[in-house]
């Protein structure tokens, strides 16, 4: 069986990406939403927002494990940063 190849072209507004130092994760039944936020005391914005299903949101995780593994490799080990002192459910929460 061959592969098919599908051509993926990145839009011009999205090609310099957007920051993000915090992430808010929800679930439905049906999906996963991720919101990238930028948290710049004393306020806070979503710069992206991704909603995707269950069944592909561990494919994503098993990518990002398998991505921090080459890094690791290459770079050394990563050592996660230090949670900000503040109230609430702000940043990256596991």
């Amino acid at each position: 069986m061959s592969e098919k190849q599908i051509r993926v072209e990145m839009r011009k507004e999205l090609a310099g990406g957007v920051y993000a130092n915090s992430l808010r994760i929800t679930h439905t039944p049906e999906e996963f939403v991720l919101d990238f936020i930028v948290i710049a005391p004393p306020a806070g914005d979503v710069t992206a927002r991704v909603i995707t299903s269950p069944g592909h949101m561990k494919r994503i995780v098993t990518a990002l494990q398998e991505n921090i593994g080459k890094y690791e490799e290459k770079y050394g080990k990563i050592r996660p940063s230090v949670e900000p002192a503040q109230e609430g459910q702000i940043g990256f929460k596991p």
